[in-house]
Order: C-alpha cells, then sequence, then structure tokens
C-alpha cells in the first residue's frame, strides 16, 4: 500500500505545477464556489403570453421526465513506485566473526525455491546511520539485526510489530519498496517455541542476566508465559530502571526486579536461569561464564539454564549446568525459530525449519 505521507507529498508538487489546489486534483470540488449564488437567466415574453407559472395544470406532463446530465469521469491520481528491490539480505551488528546466519538462512531460501543472498555486514554503533544508507540505496529486500543494534536501530524504523514494540527491541527488518521499514521481534517466538513442553512456567521464578535486546525479548516472552516473577541481573541498576517500569506497567501481574549481576550469591528462589549476555559466546569470550559454579549450585534441582548463545551450542555455563544435573537449553532453536520466521516476513511462505537446523548442527 502507497505510503500516505509520500502520496499527499506528490499531490501537492502536481497540484502547484497545474496551478490548481490539492482538493480539485483530486475532484473533490467543483468549480462553483458554495458562496456563489446561481441565477437563473430570465427569458422575455411576450404581452398577453401566459408564464410557465401561469399555465393550466393540465397542459403540464403528469410525470416530467428528470433531466440528466451528463459528467465526465474523474480521474484520480495514484503515482507508482518501482520496486527496484532485489533478493538481497544480510545481518548487521558488531562484531559477527561468529554469526551462522548466513547457513541457516542459505538453507531457508533453498527450501523455498528462492535464489537468494545473504550476508554478514558488520556494522558498529557509530556506523549505523551510513549502513542503513547503504542497505536502502543498494536494493536491499530486508535484514536482520543482532548485538549491539538491536535498540537503536529502531531510531530508522517507520514502524513496528506488537513483539518489537513491547519488547523495544528489533532483529528483523523489511524494506519496502517506498523505502519505508517495517520492524518485527522475532526472537520472542523463537525463545517461546525452544522451551521444553514439559517445563511449565506458570507460577515460577525467572532470572535473566543482562538487558540488552535479547534480555527484552526474553522477558516478554517470560512474561506471556504466565511466571510470577523476573529478576534482572545487570551490570547497571540506574540504566535498567526504565525497563523495570516500562515491563510492570505492560505486564502488571508480573513481579520486576533487578539486581547487580557481579554480586550474584544465591539462585535458590530461580526456576529457570536465562543468559542473554555475550558472555561465552564464540569469538568474544568462549572460555568464560556469566555466573561460576558456586553460584550456579545454588539453584534448586529441577531449574532449567537457558542460554540465548547458539556459537558454540554448548557454552561454559551450559556445561556447569549439565555437570550439576539441571536441564538445559541452548540457543539453537530459538535461532532456527526467529531466523524462520523472519523469512517468513520477506518472502510471505513458511521455511523448511528441519533443513535449516541440519545446515546448522553440520557446521557447529
Amino acid at each position: 500500500m502507497l505510503n500516505k505521507d509520500l502520496y499527499e507529498r506528490y499531490l501537492q508538487k502536481k497540484a502547484k505545477k497545474l496551478g490548481v489546489s490539492v482538493e480539485e486534483l483530486k475532484g473533490e470540488t467543483s468549480s462553483v464556489q458554495p458562496s456563489e449564488s446561481i441565477k437563473e437567466p430570465q427569458s422575455i415574453q411576450p404581452q398577453g403570453a401566459v408564464s410557465q407559472q401561469e399555465q393550466p395544470v393540465y397542459n403540464r406532463p403528469a410525470n416530467p421526465a428528470p433531466q440528466i446530465i451528463q459528467t465526465e469521469p474523474v480521474q484520480s491520481f495514484e503515482p507508482q513506485i518501482v520496486d527496484r528491490r532485489e533478493n538481497k539480505f544480510c545481518v548487521i551488528g558488531y562484531p559477527l566473526g561468529h554469526s551462522l546466519s548466513s547457513v541457516i538462512h542459505q538453507a531457508g531460501f533453498k527450501s523455498l525455491g528462492i535464489d537468494a543472498s545473504y550476508e554478514t555486514l558488520e556494522t558498529p554503533p557509530e556506523t549505523l546511520v551510513e549502513r542503513i544508507k547503504y542497505l536502502k540505496n543498494n536494493n536491499y529486500k530486508g535484514f536482520n539485526v543482532t548485538i549491539p543494534l538491536k535498540l537503536p536501530v529502531a531510531l530508522f524504523i517507520d514502524e513496528v510489530d506488537k513483539y518489537a514494540d513491547i519488547a523495544s527491541a528489533i532483529n528483523t527488518v523489511i524494506i519496502n519498496p517506498d523505502r519505508t521499514m517495517k520492524g518485527y521481534n522475532t526472537d520472542v517466538i523463537g525463545f517461546k517455541n525452544a522451551i521444553p513442553n514439559d517445563f511449565n512456567l506458570t507460577g515460577k521464578v525467572a532470572g535473566i542476566l543482562g538487558t540488552g535486546g535479547a534480555a527484552h525479548a526474553a522477558s516478554v516472552a517470560l512474561a506471556d508465559s504466565n511466571v510470577k516473577e523476573i529478576r534482572f541481573y545487570t551490570r547497571s541498576i540506574p540504566n535498567s530502571l526504565e525497563l523495570l517500569t516500562y515491563m510492570r506497567k505492560v505486564f502488571p501481574k508480573v513481579k520486576f526486579d533487578a539486581y547487580q549481576i557481579e554480586y550474584i550469591r544465591d539462585l535458590s528462589m530461580i526456576d529457570i536461569l536465562v543468559n542473554t549476555t555475550p558472555i561465552g559466546m564464540l569469538g568474544r569470550s568462549a572460555d568464560m561464564t556469566p555466573v561460576e559454579k558456586p553460584q550456579l549450585m545454588t539453584l534448586p534441582q529441577g531449574s532449567l539454564v537457558y542460554d540465548v548463545i547458539y556459537n558454540p551450542k554448548n557454552t561454559v555455563l551450559l556445561k556447569l549446568a549439565q555437570e550439576l544435573g539441571y536441564k538445559t537449553v541452548n540457543g539453537v532453536d530459538m535461532f532456527i525459530g526467529q531466523a524462520a520466521a523472519a523469512e517468513e516476513i520477506w518472502t510471505g511462505r513458511k521455511p523448511n525449519k528441519d533443513l535449516m537446523k541440519i545446515a546448522l548442527l553440520e557446521v557447529l
């Protein structure tokens, strides 16, 4: 559908060029102004003649035929925007040395029979403006967004979907033919679908490590799944206050609090612990864990440890949790789920998630 603002600007330019008003161009007004009075021309009657008003009733037709006025149809003006975009897609973020997005997306496009390219474009935050211009000017149809750009990219988006609005984070963008952009958050769907069916979240207490874009998506997914409390563990509590206030407003039945991540000592009240920080990610800090073994041991038995990192598929955190007998979930299924949803947004068709997962596991 044509962008309304672009259409109005087009009409204004066209009207100015033709020397008419925008309303006349749309065909919404006639050439006679409402203030003008229309006077019928008076005919001169010969002396002694009877005027039409004075004619006897029997001289008048019983049912005078209605007068039909022929008018030319009004033509509407709607500019056509040529779709010059190509089947080009990419992921932006920084750093991206670990990214395997191209592997699963190529498998997804192949399952749909679409010849498309998917690039990995490292984009430091300070170059985000130039990157957005580049994508628009080079006919890309859409792109994914990852750390640390899921929040700042919203500054360039014209419209967002429900989950992106609630999570205040965007991981998928479609570029429309008129160069406007709509942002989505498919991480919420991917996160929820990766949790085992036999793990009931209702009434549980969740602990989330980090408060970035992935944490926003995880908290929305968990609150939407009826947990009773979410505890954020962060490096900066003051910086998380806005997130807490917002989530309390959106999900009034859920309790939200923030704690200093460096001072984690006791996790005995946590039923599901989620790591959304990059700690443990390949190429950044693969040999590190956001929570050390002594603190992890305080989780109650039956707890679930969920790391959204997919590369490596078994992070140090997950290895420690498995060692201690906890249930674990890695980021593979979440990664596949969000990618499949992104391709459906771009193409209007659902790719084969099994083939996408096989392609990913072959390279992990």
